[in-house]
C-alpha cells in the first residue's frame, strides 16, 4: 500500500472513531489518547492528521452536522408527511444520529473550546442543527405562536429533547417504551400540558 493511501485510511479511521467517541462521551470525556488507542496508532500519529483535539472535534461536528442537516431537509421535502409526522421524523433524525443529547453536548463543548473554536462550533450548530429545524417551525401550517420566532422555537425544541436520551423508561410512575415517551413529549411540546 502506498504511503498516501495509508495516510488516507488512517485519517478516515480517526474521523470515524472520533465521531463515535465524541457523540457517545462528549468533548470533555474524549481524549485524543482514547481515539488513537482504539485505532491502534500513537497519539503523535493522530496529531500528524489533526493539529489538536479542537480541530478534530470541529471536523467531526462539521461532517456529522452536514449529515444531520441533509436528513432534516429530506424530511422537510417529503410532502406525504403532515406537520406532526414531520416533527416526529425530524426528532427521529436527532435521536438516530445523536446517541446523547446534542444540545447538552454542544453546551458542554462550548465551555471547553477556545474562543475561535467556539465561534466555529456556533456556526456549525446554527447551520446544521438550528436553521433546518427553524425551517420546520417557519412553515405557515405549523401556526407558531406570534411571540416565538422560528429560531427560538428550534433552540427550545432541541433543549427539550434531552429527556428522550434518558435511561429511565417510566413516565408518571408507569413503564413506557422509548417510542411512547417520545410521543408524549412531542405532544406536550406541541400542545402544552394543560387540556383546553
Amino acid at each position: 500500500m502506498k504511503r498516501e493511501e495509508k495516510l488516507e485510511r488512517t485519517h478516515k479511521a480517526i474521523l470515524k472513531t472520533a465521531t463515535k467517541l465524541f457523540l457517545n462521551r462528549g468533548y470533555a470525556q474524549t481524549s485524543t489518547r482514547d481515539i488513537a488507542k482504539q485505532i491502534g496508532i500513537t497519539q503523535p500519529a493522530l496529531y500528524h492528521h489533526f493539529k489538536d483535539k479542537e480541530v478534530l472535534y470541529l471536523d467531526v461536528m462539521n461532517e456529522h452536522g452536514t449529515r444531520v442537516r441533509q436528513e432534516i431537509q429530506r424530511v422537510l421535502r417529503n410532502k406525504n408527511l403532515d406537520i406532526k409526522q414531520q416533527l416526529q421524523e425530524i426528532t427521529n433524525v436527532y435521536l438516530k444520529l445523536h446517541p446523547q443529547s446534542v444540545y447538552s453536548y454542544y453546551q458542554e463543548a462550548r465551555r471547553q473550546l477556545s474562543l475561535s473554536s467556539r465561534r466555529k462550533l456556533d456556526t456549525i450548530f446554527t447551520m446544521d442543527y438550528i436553521n433546518p429545524l427553524a425551517q420546520y417551525f417557519a412553515q405557515d401550517i405549523v401556526n407558531l405562536r406570534p411571540d416565538v420566532r422560528p429560531r427560538e422555537a428550534a433552540e427550545l425544541y432541541l433543549a427539550e429533547l434531552q429527556p428522550l436520551h434518558g435511561t429511565v423508561l417510566s413516565l408518571g410512575g408507569h413503564a413506557v417504551s422509548p417510542e411512547q415517551r417520545q410521543r408524549v413529549l412531542l405532544d406536550c411540546i406541541l400542545n402544552g400540558f394543560i387540556a383546553r
